[in-house]
């Protein structure tokens, strides 16, 4: 009886050796950094720290794209309120009448209305002489 339960305790301890040598080599597969997650956790912390320096750029890039517009904005709202000005001072200007207006005359011999150029075929003329 002795001898079986020795038998079996060894079995067992062989087992669990077998066992621990197999997890054991699954772990390492595991924490491989080319292949395994260890690589793909070594990639997005690569990856992370690759967006982290691309946000401060775009940060800094949109800060300047900020100022810029403010100060657009600003010179928008000075130039508006001087043109609001003008055309605040444009109705107190009398306005003039048409009588006053001298009025320009017709190009020369040239019909109100008719054509501006007009084509004269001198060649046909001689042929029919």
């Amino acid at each position: 009886m002795e001898f079986v339960a020795d038998f079996l305790l060894v079995a067992g301890a062989l087992g669990a050796g077998f066992f621990c040598f197999v997890l054991a080599r699954r772990l390492n597969r595991f924490n491989d950094l080319e292949k395994g997650v260890g690589g793909a956790v070594a990639l997005l912390s690569a990856q992370v720290d690759d967006l982290a320096k691309t946000l401060v750029a775009a940060r800094a890039t949109s800060d300047g794209t900020n100022a810029a517009l403010d100060e657009l904005t600003g010179r928008a709202e000075s130039v508006a309120q001087r043109l609001e000005l003008m055309m605040a001072s444009m109705h107190d200007i009398p306005e003039t009448s048409q009588t006053n207006e001298v009025q320009k005359p017709n190009n020369a011999g040239r019909a109100p209305g008719g054509p501006m150029f007009v084509r004269h075929d001198r060649g046909a003329r001689g042929l029919r002489q």
